[in-house]
């Protein structure tokens, strides 16, 4: 009997997940080292692209008759060779036709496809599939084709059909229509399906997605993964973002709601989102500055933004940051130059003159203006917050960050919390700079 026919024959009689790379390593020295050394090369190869052998159980499809499979789990977590050994698993039915879908074409190519836990990354060498660019297309040995879409482009989904599809970051689609399309041609074969692997953020598609009698659900945390994941990554990105509000939703993959009172609502952002941004009569970066320096000091609110001739706000990019001033001041004239900005404007209720000297510190010749609040932070919010509901702010792609902080933020906010919304402050100096009537807003003066 060789050493995985053994291995085999006791799994049969223990639970699955027993027949799992956690198991063995669980054996003592001596009994897994004897495992090992029995291998074949062969055995060994087969071994190292058995999925179910090193999956962990939230990473495997759930059993059941469903249509979609959802898998929502934190960053880190192993979605992505999931969805991918999934696809693997179907693209061995020689007449299979699958459809991957990312929230661009640069995401379904560099992530789904040649990403390190793509599907050509994790192929052995016997079933690896050939990758045709220009074709957007796959095609396994045995003459099963996935064909590559980007849910930027919904129309290109219209008629073509498939009976297993991938949907990687389903969350980030600007489209809604993209899933709809795919749903549709979702229609070959006796059991068509569909991998949906996301982090989660509230939107309708995945609100009825859990609702669906169809859907099978399975969710886990950047934790799940942490042998796998490097330190750092725990140490500069998880540590910095456990207990916040972001860290809910991207390490522990929990689907956070509108808050009551909040002056945004998730929905009102999502539908401000827009990839087209039209030529702009002005440009203006705005700074609000923090208080304080140092490892625990608040971030540094840095917004771009600009007017169109029909007076609609874009924003431009969030390159808010938590650093040094200098740093800071540095990052602003960089974001001013790099959007041709016609101003700078700062916040200066905390630093006052300091602020301009450190901009000018890095350049003299930027066209500096401060401002100073006469009332609090919700009521400078509020009327950007209702020019949103009007359809006259549009956010240039997603600003995941500056848009938490944004339905974060609510009527009953009051000052001296523990975290400080720079990035929204930063957001409501451009808007309200670039409005036209602004000047007469008796909660702004300008210095």
């Amino acid at each position: 009997m060789t050493a995985l026919t053994d291995l085999a024959a006791r799994s049969s009689a223990m639970p699955k997940p027993a027949l799992s790379a956690s198991w063995v390593a669980s054996l003592p020295l001596n009994r897994r080292s004897a495992f090992l050394n029995s291998l074949t090369d062969l055995e060994a190869a087969i071994l190292l692209f058995d999925w179910h052998f090193w999956a962990r159980t939230s990473q495997l499809p759930p059993p059941g008759n469903w249509r979609v499979w959802l898998l929502l789990a934190g960053r880190g977590f192993g979605k992505t060779r999931a969805g991918a050994e999934w696809i693997r698993a179907r693209a061995r039915a020689e007449s299979a036709r699958i459809a991957l879908v990312g929230p661009t074409a640069a995401d379904v190519r560099d992530t789904m496809i040649e990403g390190e836990s793509g599907l050509l990354a994790i192929s052995p060498p016997w079933e690896r599939p050939a990758w045709e660019s220009s074709k957007r297309r796959l095609t396994w040995p045995n003459g099963a084709v996935a064909t590559a879409y980007s849910a930027d482009e919904p129309d290109r989904l219209r008629g073509p059909q498939h009976d297993a599809a991938w949907c990687d970051e389903l969350c980030a689609w600007r489209y809604p229509e993209a899933w709809d399309m795919l749903l549709l041609g979702l229609r070959l074969g006796s059991e068509p399906r569909c991998v949906v692997t996301t982090t989660p953020r509230p939107g309708p598609v995945i609100k009825d997605l859990l609702t669906r009698d169809d859907c099978a659900v399975s969710r886990g945390s950047s934790y799940d993964n942490a042998a796998n994941l490097a330190p750092a990554f725990f140490k500069q990105i998880v540590n910095r973002y456990e207990g916040t509000r972001i860290g809910r939703q991207e390490i522990h993959a929990e689907l956070l709601e509108d808050v009551p009172g909040a002056l945004w609502q998730r929905s009102v952002i999502e539908a401000s989102h827009t990839a087209i941004v039209p030529e702009l009569d002005r440009v203006v970066v705005a700074v609000d500055p923090p208080a304080s320096s140092g490892p625990q000091a608040n971030e540094c609110g840095i917004v771009a933004a600009g007017l169109a001739s029909d007076g609609t706000v874009y924003v431009l990019a969030d390159r808010s940051m938590r650093a040094s001033p200098h740093e800071w001041a540095c990052e602003a004239v960089a974001a001013y130059h790099s959007f041709a900005a016609d101003r700078l404007v700062a916040e200066v209720n905390q630093g006052g003159d300091m602020v301009e000297a450190l901009i000018r510190q890095v350049d003299t010749d930027v066209s500096y203006k401060g401002v100073r609040a006469m009332r609090g932070k919700v009521l400078r919010a509020e009327p950007v917050a209702a020019l949103y509901e009007q359809g006259r702010v549009r956010h240039a792609g997603r600003l995941d960050e500056l848009e938490d902080q944004m339905c974060a933020f609510s009527a009953g906010a009051k000052p001296g919390g523990a975290a400080s919304p720079d990035r929204l402050d930063a957001l409501v100096w451009a808007v309200s700079e670039l409005l036209p009537n602004r000047g007469n807003d008796p909660s702004v003066r300008s210095l």
